[in-house]
């Protein structure tokens, strides 16, 4: 086997100890025990926290800068009924298809 291949090898198998260790560990340690009420209230946030870290920056500067015209970030725009259609409906299809829907046609004619 060639030397590059097994560095290859090393470094995929050490990505992926890096990634499920810090999973698995709080895991082991906390599946018998009982939290505390509030440490479950606070856990309840980490989604909502994860996933607005993830939509700020794309939603509000796309290209590095504040863009709020339909023309310059669509993607703001298309989050609107996106996100209106994810409250009312609760259905995760039919949200992703409206922000596809969205997307596209903001693209297409802005």
């Amino acid at each position: 086997m060639p030397i590059y291949l097994e560095n290859i090898i090393l470094i995929i198998l050490s990505m992926a100890l890096v990634t499920y260790l810090p999973r698995l560990i709080p895991i082991l340690l906390l599946s018998r025990r009982k939290l505390p009420p509030q440490v479950g209230i606070w856990l309840s946030y980490v989604p909502v926290a994860v996933l607005a870290a993830l939509l700020g920056p794309i939603l509000f500067m796309p290209a590095g800068q504040i863009a709020l015209h339909p023309g310059d970030n669509p993607y703001l725009w298309a989050a609107f009924p996106t996100l209106a259609t994810a409250l009312f409906s609760k259905n995760m299809f039919l949200t992703v298809l409206v922000g596809m829907i969205c997307i596209a046609l903001l693209r297409m004619f802005v």
